[in-house]
């Protein structure tokens, strides 16, 4: 994620209580998934366990994403 997205996303936590549940679960799912990129090998468990985190991390991107957009939006 962009720098000005972030300082954008930090602004507005506050004022919308989806965004911050979103943004604490990406920040979340990027320290679990930090867990992993240390380890020379991933047994299936764990290989699946990354797949599934990337998935819901990229899900919840894309949602921020749409709250960042309808902001501009009505800012404009």
């Amino acid at each position: 994620m962009e720098q000005h997205e972030v300082e954008l996303i930090t602004q507005l936590v506050a004022q919308n209580e989806e965004l911050a549940a979103l943004w604490n679960d990406h920040q979340e799912y990027e320290k679990q998934l930090a867990r992993f990129e240390g380890k020379p090998y991933l047994s299936p468990a764990e290989d699946a366990e990354l797949k599934l985190l990337k998935k819901k991390k990229l899900a919840g991107k894309t949602k921020i994403q749409f709250i960042l957009d309808e902001h501009r939006k009505s800012e404009a």
